[in-house]
């Protein structure tokens, strides 16, 4: 079964076309959107120009049926504390809040689509890096 995370750049590339992102979530049979990247999100579209049009654009994504927004529950919250101890034991700090999407992935059993190479610092999450 194919089950995605997204990262918040993920879902900006998907939104422009990407080809290979594309291509992944649309042979996805489930996606999540963690909790954090949705903050990331509306941050970055409060500074933007087209705010209530990529709103807008974030809800109907969310409304398809194969999407899920992932929360942060205790199950993703045990994740966090693991990882984040694991990268301060080994010297390899990545941003918190990729630490946080990243437990958001374990707790879901899914793979995370994303740019960001640092998350190979967390083999224990399949990533596939574009």
């Amino acid at each position: 079964m194919s089950r995605y995370c997204l990262d918040t750049v993920a879902y900006s590339h998907f939104k422009r076309g990407e080809p290979r992102v594309v291509t992944l979530l649309d042979r996805a049979e489930w996606i999540g959107v963690p909790a954090v990247v949705l903050g990331e999100l509306f941050a970055g579209f409060e500074q933007g120009k087209h705010s209530l049009r990529n709103i807008a654009e974030l809800d109907e994504f969310l409304a398809s049926p194969v999407v899920e927004v992932l929360p942060v529950d205790r199950v993703t919250a045990e994740f966090f504390g693991k990882f984040l101890a694991d990268l301060r034991r080994r010297g390899r700090p990545i941003p918190v809040n990729d630490i946080w999407i990243a437990a958001s992935c374990a707790s879901a059993g899914a793979t995370l689509i994303t740019w960001d190479a640092h998350f190979r610092e967390l083999p224990v999450i399949g990533a596939i890096i574009l």
